[in-house]
C-alpha cells in the first residue's frame, strides 16, 4: 500500500482493463479519478466497483479529444499521476475505419498530455499494447525488438509511445511508464466485472463465453494454417488482475524520471485450440467451432519475454489460462446479459 494517499486520474477507467485497475488501486489506498466517454463501456461498472471496495470513486464523463471538458477536472483536482487506458481498441475495426482510430486515439491522448503539462502531473503511465511489435521475427518478444505495426490501432499506440518519449526529452522530471500489454482475459473473482463487449466480440475468450452460454452459435476461428503448433494463432494471454496489478507496481517502484517501457505477459503463448479447450473445461461442456480465413493483420504468433519487468518491477503473472477462463465463466453466468438489466 501506498505510503500517503495518491490521487490518480484514469482515463478509461470504466472500461474491462480500467475497471479492474481502479479496483486494484482503491484496494491498495489510491484515490481515484475516473474520465470516461462511455462510448464502449457501462455506468453500471461503477456502482459495482463500490460495491467490491467499499469506496466512492469521483467520476467524470467526458471525451478527452474535448479540452473544454477535460481541463477543469485537472483545475479542481490535485492529480498526482494519470493511467491512460482510453482508446478505441478493435484491431479488425481499426482496419476498416483508420480515421476514427487516429483522430479517438491520438487526439485524446495530446488533450490529455497537454492538460498534465499545464498542470504539472509529471507522472504517466501509459496502455499500450503488444501489436507495436507487428510480426515478430524472433520470439520471444523482449522490449527493444523491433516495432512495427500491421493495423491501424498498433500504429496509433507506437505513435503515443513516441509522443511520450519526445515528451519525456522535453522534460527530463517526468516519469512516464509504458506497459505493453499481451493479451488481457478473466474477470474479478466477484463475479461482478469483467469484459463486457457491446454486439459481437472482438476477442477470443469473451466470443467462446457467449457461445458456451447459448447466445452465439459457434466460434469463429480465423484460420488454421498459421506456423504454429496446432496451425491457429498464438498468443501470450494474461490473466486482468495480473495485468492491474503491473500498474500498481509501475507507480510503486519507478521513483526516478525518465521513460520506462516493460512487457506484461506471462511469458508463454497458447493457442486458439488450447484455449478453446481450457475454457471448455471451465464451462464443462464441448464448444462448436468453424475455420474461417485468415483476417488482414493476424500473425503466427506472439508472446513476451517478462524478464525486465520481474527484474525491476517485481512482477509476475500469477494465473494461469485456467484460472483466466473460470474467472471470465463465472461472469459470464453471473451476467447473462452483460451488465444490462
Amino acid at each position: 500500500m501506498s505510503d500517503t494517499k495518491k490521487r490518480i486520474l484514469v482515463t478509461g477507467g470504466v472500461g474491462y482493463i480500467g475497471s479492474h485497475t481502479v479496483v486494484e488501486l482503491l484496494e491498495n489506498g489510491y484515490e481515484v479519478i475516473i474520465v470516461d466517454n462511455l462510448v464502449n463501456s457501462n455506468p453500471e461498472v461503477i456502482k459495482r466497483i463500490e460495491k467490491i471496495t467499499n469506496r466512492v470513486v469521483s467520476f467524470y464523463q467526458a471525451d478527452l479529444r474535448c479540452k473544454n471538458d477535460i481541463e477543469p477536472i485537472f483545475r479542481e483536482n490535485k492529480i498526482d499521476a494519470i493511467i491512460h487506458f482510453a482508446g478505441l481498441k478493435a484491431v479488425g475495426e481499426s482496419v476498416e475505419k483508420p480515421l476514427e482510430y487516429y483522430d479517438n486515439n491520438i487526439g485524446g491522448t495530446l488533450v490529455l498530455l497537454e492538460m498534465a503539462e499545464k498542470y504539472h502531473v509529471k507522472k504517466i503511465i501509459f496502455s499500450s499494447s503488444a501489436t507495436v511489435y507487428g510480426d515478430p521475427s524472433k520470439l520471444p518478444i523482449i522490449e527493444t525488438s523491433p516495432l512495427k505495426t500491421t493495423n491501424p490501432y498498433g500504429s496509433t499506440k507506437l505513435m503515443i509511445e513516441q509522443i511520450l518519449a519526445d515528451m519525456g526529452v522535453a522534460h527530463p522530471d517526468y516519469t512516464i511508464v509504458i506497459l505493453r500489454y499481451f493479451n488481457p482475459v478473466g474477470a474479478h473473482p466477484s463475479g461482478l466485472i469483467g469484459e463486457n463487449p457491446s454486439g459481437i466480440p472482438n476477442n477470443l475468450t469473451p466470443y467462446l463465453a457467449m457461445v458456451a452460454a447459448g447466445k452465439l452459435p459457434l466460434v469463429h476461428i480465423y484460420g488454421d494454417n498459421y506456423h504454429t503448433v496446432d496451425g491457429t494463432g498464438v498468443r501470450d494471454y494474461i490473466h486482468v488482475l495480473d495485468l492491474s496489478h503491473g500498474h500498481i507496481l509501475a507507480l510503486e517502484m519507478i521513483k526516478k524520471s525518465g521513460v520506462y517501457v516493460y512487457n506484461l505477459g506471462t511469458g508463454r503463448g497458447y493457442s486458439v485450440f488450447e484455449v478453446l479447450h481450457a475454457f471448455e473445461k471451465a464451462c464443462g461442456k464441448n464448444i462448436p467451432y468453424v475455420i474461417d480465413s485468415r483476417r488482414q493483420g493476424d500473425i503466427d504468433a506472439s508472446y513476451a519475454d517478462v524478464t525486465k519487468a520481474k527484474n525491476e518491477l517485481g512482477f509476475h503473472a500469477k494465473r494461469d489460462i485456467d484460472d483466466m477462463c473460470q474467472s471470465l465463466w463465472k461472469f459470464q453466468c453471473l451476467n447473462p446479459n452483460g451488465y444490462e438489466k
